[in-house]
């Protein structure tokens, strides 16, 4: 990663972004220190229309998108100076050979880090293209796992968990890129790879298509880990491994015994069932790690402990019939989760995992470490108010070594 003045990294995202011929897309996002743009993101890339070959601009508000296309020359050329003068804090252009990241420091400058890709990659540029995939069926990756047939087509049976595959990846791509673009998340090196852990790994659905993806999708070295309890899951999950090539460990134990040569960087715990949420929640603050992606799974605890507690005037009626109280218990644990990890340092947030159509365990937790820790005080409120003991409250007061 290099710094250099704002205009010169400016100009380098200009000639890509304007490069017709090998821009595959790019996302403009973030706010600079001084200054927020009108858009919470843009995204750019080259299509041919019956008009030509125009520049696609995609901008987001809060609620919707909004898109425009400009006819390549002067139009494309205004469109892209435009947004360029806006104050986003971060670009990420990726090219037929390379991405390249661009942060706006605190001073204003431009800390730009570019990514040579392993192979070219193909531009696409139709107009109603097909839902662009992350992996794509046919990826050794989903026949290793058995998602795909013999001629590199998701089973039938087997769509809804491609589904949450792709909805995942786009948001694990966008978490790394965000994290690295703003120096949360360092840059990984072939002789320091990025340390993913995955707590609760299971059958390994997630776990390799994130490494898969990450490795050669995105380039970045990877070494993973993943830990199950079952033992069934750790034999699984290394002959997969084998199949794939791939550099892996998988171990059979708790989350909470699991012993790793290195910290993380990236902790994964999707669907852990009810406190093993907040096991891997516990080891990620107590490695430090700079990213956190959970996605809860049940809410037994706290749902068991709302029957018992007296609930604080006037919101008995919350908790009155046993539907609403697993409903709110849900909603509950999560958000003291989110607040306990706000005041352990990170920035939080709550999203949609994977549409409600496909799965009711559909909220996802997102934390990226700032170091900068919260007061807490709203916590120990909500606590206190509701005569409970979350698990994760208890493990992060336990004495860490």
């Amino acid at each position: 990663m290099s710094t250099q003045p704002l205009d010169e990294g400016l100009a380098r995202v200009r000639a890509d972004l304007l490069a017709e011929d090998r821009l595959v897309r790019a996302v403009g996002s973030g706010r600079r220190r001084s200054a927020a743009p009108p858009w919470r993101r843009v995204e750019l890339r080259w299509v041919d229309l019956k008009a030509g070959r125009h520049l696609q601009v995609v901008r987001y508000d809060a609620t919707q998108a909004h898109t425009a296309n400009h006819a390549r020359g002067g139009a494309a050329e205004e469109a892209v100076d435009a947004l360029l003068a806006e104050p986003f804090g971060n670009w990420t252009v990726e090219t037929a050979e390379r991405q390249l990241s661009l942060r706006v420091t605190k001073k204003g400058d431009a800390a730009v880090h570019t990514t040579a890709r392993k192979s070219e990659a193909p531009v696409e540029r139709s107009h109603d293209r097909a839902k662009e995939r992350l992996l794509p069926e046919d990826d050794p990756v989903f026949a290793a796992l058995g998602l795909a047939d013999a001629q590199g087509r998701i089973k039938p049976s087997r769509m809804a968990k491609y589904r949450q595959v792709e909805d995942f990846l786009r948001i694990l791509d966008r978490s790394v890129a965000d994290a690295i673009a703003k120096g949360h998340l360092r840059t990984p090196t072939g002789a320091d790879p990025l340390r993913v852990v995955d707590l609760g790994c299971g059958n390994g659905y997630l776990t390799f298509t994130a490494q898969r993806y990450l490795s050669e999708r995105r380039g970045l070295p990877v070494r993973l880990t993943g830990v199950d309890v079952k033992e069934q899951s750790r034999d699984h999950n290394a002959s997969v491994a084998r199949t794939l090539g791939i550099e892996a460990t998988f171990v059979a134990g708790t989350i909470g015994d699991a012993v790793l040569d290195e910290a993380p960087d990236v902790v994964l715990a999707l669907h852990a069932c009810d406190t093993a949420t907040d096991d891997a929640l516990a080891r990620a603050v107590g490695w430090a790690a700079p990213l956190v992606l959970a996605a809860p799974c049940c809410h037994h605890d706290i749902a068991a402990q709302l029957r018992t507690a007296p609930a604080p005037a006037p919101y008995a009626s919350l908790v009155r019939d046993g539907i609403l109280r697993e409903r709110f218990a849900d909603t509950l644990t999560d958000t003291l989760r989110a607040l306990l990890l706000r005041r352990e340092g990170y920035r939080v947030d709550v999203m949609e995992f994977v549409d409600s159509r496909h799965t009711p365990r559909n909220t996802l937790l997102r934390a990226v470490r700032t170091g900068k820790p919260g007061d807490g005080a709203e916590y120990d409120d909500l606590v206190a108010a509701w005569g409970i003991s979350p698990r994760l409250g208890a493990l992060l007061a336990e004495p860490r070594g």
